[in-house]
């Protein structure tokens, strides 16, 4: 039987067809991409992170949703020790970071955490007082010696309250205060409400509060300056988000984020 070159053509024109649909069917069957697997995470994940970390990871935390429509950032802010207890307490939780490597021995000790926990910003003491700086204070000296002043410090489990206790020894002080507090915050809005004359916090925690208090920096606090530590842990419901915003907590974005924040790179 002879075909025609018609018939030919039309079979040839029919078979490409098939190619392309089968084609088609492949590329939208599920694509590998980075970009593809990113719109996947529309998961919500809970971060443990030091009082400290609220400004700088509550906006990181609003860049990792735009980048993920759909997913979710929770977050639970607080004293490092607090949260380093609920963890191994069984508290459900994704990602830890903590004020101190200290603080976070307590979680990778406990065996909650995957992985080895990385650095990823320090922070600096600072003396906050009201605005104005009433009491004149320009020294850590000054927060000993300066008849009737109320101090505020964090207690001495926190890291901030360790940090503040390391500069004070270092310069062969002893320092009583009207209260300590459970995370820098508190001790903060001490200085904020006025209920103390000053309170020995973080520079980051005084950038926070422009306008509400002052800062008074003091040489002592390059001696016992902390490292800021982040992990995975170990029980977390949605590993893939985790690790997608632990690396955009240490990504260049993330570094310029909490940089404005008053953190120093580590």
């Amino acid at each position: 039987m002879i075909r025609s070159p018609r018939r030919r053509a039309l079979r040839g024109v029919a078979a490409g067809a098939l190619a392309l649909l089968a084609l088609s069917a492949c590329s939208s069957g599920g694509s590998s991409s980075p970009g593809a697997s990113a719109d996947r995470m529309t998961g919500e994940i809970t971060v443990y992170a030091a009082a400290s970390l609220k400004e700088g990871f509550t906006a990181l935390g609003k860049e990792f949703e735009k980048a993920h429509p759909g997913s979710h950032v929770e977050f639970s802010f607080g004293g490092s020790d607090t949260l380093a207890a609920s963890i191994t307490a069984g508290a459900p939780a994704d990602v830890f970071a903590a004020a101190s490597p200290k603080t976070m021995k307590t979680v990778t000790d406990a065996g909650d955490a995957t992985g080895t926990p990385v650095v990823f910003v320090r922070n600096q003491l600072e003396i906050a007082v009201p605005p104005g700086n009433p009491r004149r204070i320009s020294t850590l000296r000054d927060l000993t010696t300066t008849s009737g002043l109320k101090v505020a410090l964090c207690a001495k489990e926190v890291p901030c309250g360790a940090a503040a206790q390391k500069a004070l020894d270092a310069a062969g002080l002893k320092l009583t205060p009207v209260s300590y507090e459970q995370d820098v915050k508190g001790a903060l809005t001490k200085v904020e409400l006025k209920e103390v004359d000053a309170a020995v916090v973080y520079q980051t925690d005084v950038r926070a509060a422009a306008g509400k208090v002052d800062g008074v920096r003091f040489p002592e606090s390059a001696g016992a300056v902390n490292d800021y530590p982040i992990v995975l842990l170990k029980h977390s419901s949605e590993p893939e988000e985790a690790r997608a915003f632990i690396a955009l907590v240490r990504s260049a974005e993330g570094r310029k984020v909490l940089s404005r924040a008053g953190f120093l790179n580590p």
